[in-house]
Order: C-alpha cells, then structure tokens, then sequence
C-alpha cells in the first residue's frame, strides 16, 4: 500500500509541482491550498505523514501543527518554510514539528527527509497517525487528566511488568507502550523527544557524539551549524529536571551528551 500524504501549501505553483513529485515517488498525496483545509482533511482521513507550509493565510501551518499535538496526534509532520532564521525553526519545533525544509530547497531533500520520518514511525516502538503514541499522554491509568491529585501508588499500578522497563540514572522506560518516568512522575514526551531520550538511557554513561545521535534519531546529519539536537535537549532538560535533583543529560563541549546522574 503506498504511503499517503497530506501537502498544504498555498502556493498553487509549488503545491503542484510538490503533488507531482511526491506522486511519482509514490507516494498517495492529498494537497490542500490553506490551513483550514488541512485540518478538515487530516480529520477526515489521517495521513501517514504531513507536508505543511508555514507561512498560509488564515491559519498557517504552525498553528495547524498545534492543533493537531493538542489532539494528541502524533503524525510526523516536515514544515515547508521559508524563514531562514533560527529563531522560526525553533518556533516550528516547538509547535509539534519533526523536521523542516527550508526553500528553496531541492525536491531530493524532501524526499530523503521523509523517508527519515517514516522509517522512525514504522519501527515496532511507533505506528505513524497513532494518538497518543508518544510517552506522555497527561492521562492516568483510569483516562482522566494527570495532575497533583494522582498518587504515586497509582502511577505504579499502571506501569507495565519491570522486565520491559529500560532503566538509568533514576529514569524508567517502557518502549512499547513509549511512557517514561522520573521518580513517580510521568514524563510528557514528543516523538521526538521520547526516541532521544530512550537512546540516551540505552546507553547511560556513554559520551554519544552528534553526528551519532542525528543519525540514530533523524536519519541524516543536519551539519556543523544545526541547532536541532541542542533544541531538543533542551526540551528534555525542562521536562526531566526537578529542584534539588542532579541533573541528567551532560554536555560534553566539541562531542556530544551523555546520560548520567552526578
């Protein structure tokens, strides 16, 4: 079955010119001219991955990709954009997005980035459009919100048998079911960041340098100049970190990071 795809892209030139190409790679592409349009359409017929400009009239391709994170759908989603600087990729990242492309870009470059998205959907840890497939889905083990009234003893009854468990540096994780926890406190993971995170713990006192990591997690090396590995730690950091309690993810300056507690 040939994967399918969702473009939105409000350039009628390129949209078309993007359609054509995606179609003769394979893949089954739905293209849509705004924002509105994408939503009603990943709504109606979820597609393995998502193609969305950034800069559409109405709603643009961020806010579509907030949407559809609020919603707990985890489909991966490659950003279109022309906003060179680091200030909107980051932006874009921490509206829910996987990757981005930057124009003019070449159609080989799309093409390779997705490839990359698909293969770390379709491992036996992830099924692409999957609600919920990340870590944390803020939810209990009864389906209501997580909050302060969840008792540490609950959070252990709904932890999976410890023989599936990967555990470091005080960190538990349970790949198949993509949940992770410090302590007694569920961790709120992306896709992204839950697959960074699992490789980090796989190998805890291990210093992995960044050619690796972009490798492992993204499929490719973004460059010397890229900012998306150091983005994502950081994203890890705010959401692992607890006052009083070391830190966990080292910088090692010129290599890379290293999982362990001090």
């Amino acid at each position: 079955m040939p994967q399918t795809l969702l473009l939105a892209e409000d350039d009628r030139a390129i949209r078309h010119a993007l359609e054509r190409a995606l179609t003769l790679e394979g893949y089954q592409v739905t293209a849509v001219a705004d924002g509105v349009e994408a939503l009603a359409q990943a709504h109606k017929s979820p597609p393995d991955v998502l193609v969305l400009d950034v800069m559409m009239p109405g709603i643009d391709g961020l806010q579509v990709c907030r949407v559809l994170r609020a919603e707990g759908d985890r489909t991966p989603i490659l950003m279109l954009t022309a906003l060179v600087e680091t200030a909107d990729r980051i932006a874009g990242l921490d509206a829910g997005a996987d990757d981005y492309v930057v124009k003019p870009f070449d159609v080989e470059e799309v093409f390779a980035r997705l490839r990359a998205l698909l293969r770390r959907t379709s491992s036996p840890t992830g099924t692409p459009g999957t609600t919920g497939a990340t870590g944390g889905t803020g939810r209990d083990a009864g389906g209501g919100p997580a909050g302060p009234g969840s008792s540490a003893a609950a959070v252990r009854e709904s932890e999976p048998p410890a023989e599936r468990l990967l555990t470091a540096a005080g960190l538990r994780m349970d790949p198949q079911a993509r949940r992770a926890w410090r302590g007694d406190r569920e961790l709120e993971l992306t896709r992204t960041e839950f697959e960074l995170l699992e490789l980090l713990v796989r190998n805890a006192g291990i210093v992995l340098d960044h050619s690796t990591i972009y490798d492992r997690i993204w499929g490719y090396d973004f460059g010397p100049g890229s900012k998306n590995l150091a983005v994502y730690v950081g994203y890890l950091r705010r959401k692992l970190d607890e006052p009083g309690a070391p830190q966990l993810i080292h910088t090692v300056r010129g290599v890379g990071y290293v999982l362990r507690e001090d």
